[in-house]
């Protein structure tokens, strides 16, 4: 039992002495790896109380200062035209479909016109009895005029005749005076026809004729009612909508029917008042059109003159060189505009710039790796970077990153970054 005792009690000291073992490697092991990694960021020929930061340098070079615009849209077709019914009336006649295709003046819709030619007939008998009457008016003012020319002639020859009787004694001056009297009573009479054939015809005539004229006018108005009861396609395109059937009621003002000419298309796109005065007229750009995962190229074909004041944004057009059939109207759109902000000028990554004190400043780094503060004054900016307009010379390092860890004599490790 003594011996089973002693054997149980060594191998519990032999088991804590291999716990202990194991505790210790792993704390050796855990030393060995925390200075290993602190090692990593000492400076060859440092110790770790004189670590120099690592930060991003970059040269300061003379460039043309490019600002990138984005900017979405929709495709546009060249035209969409509304059908629209100009009176209410049933329809009796449609004649295509959606998606077919349509001439310029091919009959689309027609609607009923039987009450119309119904109204035309009652007016066309008006008409000609208006006509009717204005010639027989015409006609009596004719024969009046030349009456009143023979009863003047009459009075004249007449006068003259009493008037040589007079002179032989053989009538009285009374009966001479009374055919003087004639002369002018028959010459007023034909002064008053002669003045109204002067203005053309006599009131009853005229009035004859603005009857004449009235029905016509009502005909006119008809007809034209009859022609646009037949809707037309006002130029070639495609059927991209449809709300019309035989027999249905159209009313005045309702939308039929829809034609898009995708001849040739654009792409309509808001841009804000920030940026609309670096774009102009014949910018190359190219667009994206997402849907279809294809790039086309095109140019800057229309800027807005005026903001909408509903957006707040102005609209430009672009037009694509070569678009393909696969292209429709309202599809979503991007494009990218590359505009020159300054040409040839300095510029630095925005986030090499701290402000101090209401100045901006950045470190400027020398040729011992050693950074010294300096005030900027600051220019155009565009997304990722910003102009410089004093404060640093053409060829001078600027540091870029870690600005927190820097001050005026620190040295740096430096990475250089192009622009």
């Amino acid at each position: 039992m003594n011996e089973t005792r002693n054997l149980k009690q060594h191998l519990l000291r032999e088991g804590n002495k291999a716990k202990i073992l194991i505790a210790i490697g792993i704390m050796v092991v855990l030393i060995a790896a925390f200075y290993g990694f602190k090692s990593k960021t000492v400076v060859k020929g440092q110790r770790a109380g004189e670590l120099k930061p690592a930060v991003d340098v970059l040269t300061v070079e003379r460039k043309d200062m490019i600002k990138n615009i984005g900017l979405t849209g929709q495709t546009v077709p060249v035209s969409q035209v509304d059908i629209v019914a100009k009176y209410t009336g049933k329809i009796t006649q449609v004649n295509v479909d959606l998606g077919q295709s349509v001439s310029q003046g091919q009959d689309l819709i027609i609607q009923d016109m039987s009450d119309v030619n119904i109204l035309l007939a009652q007016n066309g008998a008006s008409l000609r009895q208006a006509n009717a009457d204005a010639l027989e008016s015409n006609a009596n003012f004719e024969a009046s005029y030349q009456k009143a020319q023979a009863d003047y002639q009459h009075s004249v020859t007449n006068y003259q005749r009493y008037r040589t009787l007079y002179d032989q004694g053989a009538i009285s001056k009374e009966a001479l005076d009374n055919s003087e009297q004639q002369v002018t009573t028959a010459r007023a009479s034909l002064d008053t026809w002669s003045k109204q054939m002067a203005s053309g015809s006599a009131a009853t005539v005229m009035s004859k004729r603005a009857v004449s004229d009235k029905a016509q006018s009502a005909i006119d108005a008809l007809q034209n009612q009859k022609n646009d009861l037949v809707l037309r396609a006002p130029r070639n395109g495609v059927i991209g909508f449809r709300q019309a059937e035989v027999g249905a009621m159209a009313q005045a003002g309702q939308k039929l029917l829809s034609i898009v000419d995708n001849s040739n298309i654009f792409i309509d796109c808001s841009v804000s008042e920030q940026d609309i005065g670096q774009i102009a007229l014949g910018m190359p750009t190219t667009v994206s059109v997402e849907s279809l995962g294809k790039f086309y190229t095109g140019k800057i074909i229309y800027i807005s003159p005026a903001m909408d004041t509903k957006t707040q944004t102005f609209t430009i057009r672009i037009a694509l060189d070569n678009p393909d059939n696969s292209i429709k109207t309202g599809m979503f759109a991007r494009t990218n505009i590359n505009v020159i902000l300054r040409p040839q000028t300095l510029f630095i990554p925005k986030e090499a710039v701290f402000s101090l004190n209401g100045s901006d400043r950045i470190f400027v780094v020398d040729g011992n790796n050693q950074v010294t503060e300096r005030v900027v004054k600051l220019g155009l900016r565009n997304d990722k970077s910003v102009e410089i307009l004093s404060g640093i010379n053409d060829g001078e390092q600027v540091s870029v990153t870690n600005l927190a860890r820097l001050k005026t004599g620190v040295t740096i490790v430096p990475n250089m970054i192009s622009q």
